[in-house]
């Protein structure tokens, strides 16, 4: 019976805060990272998060900034090829831990495609982008075990 009411709860229960996340696709060569964090020096969007997983010819940098409509008009000005995701912003506090978050996640089985931690964090406390099978099904466990989700308008700005 829980198994029926769960699509229902999801579709018009809590809706959790997600955040833009940019995939960028950059030539695996020398100074091609530095390119990229460059185009947002000046910027009003500034970078909160990266990761870059590299390959022999090529890198994905994902990366979470403070304005995404901003930054999506910026790296099409430079000519990048990207792709959009929508991610989940949690803060660890209050006895919330990474285990924990993964526990709930598990018994939910929901599963987890990838994780990495902002460098610019709302409250200062430890805080990551998490990408979920099901983001409104697990925002919705995240905040009923006392996680607290983040949204774009939570990032910190220039």
């Amino acid at each position: 019976m829980s198994e029926s009411r769960t699509p229902f709860e999801t579709m018009q229960g809590y809706s959790p805060p997600t955040v833009t996340q940019f995939s960028v696709f950059l030539d695996n060569r020398v100074g091609k990272l530095h390119d990229l964090v460059e185009a947002f020096e000046d910027s009003v969007s500034q970078i909160c998060a990266l990761s870059v997983h590299e390959a022999s010819d090529c890198a994905i940098v994902r990366i979470i900034t403070s304005d995404a409509r901003i930054s999506q008009r910026l790296l099409r000005d430079h000519g990048l090829c990207f792709t959009e995701n929508e991610v989940l912003i949690v803060e660890f506090s209050s006895g919330n831990s990474l285990e924990s978050l993964c526990l709930h996640l598990l018994r939910a089985e929901i599963n987890i495609r990838f994780a990495y931690p902002l460098m610019i964090r709302p409250n200062g406390t430890p805080t990551i982008a998490l990408a979920v099978d099901d983001p409104t099904l697990a925002g919705q466990i995240l905040r009923r075990k006392g996680f607290r989700l983040f949204g774009e308008a939570d990032l910190p700005r220039p």
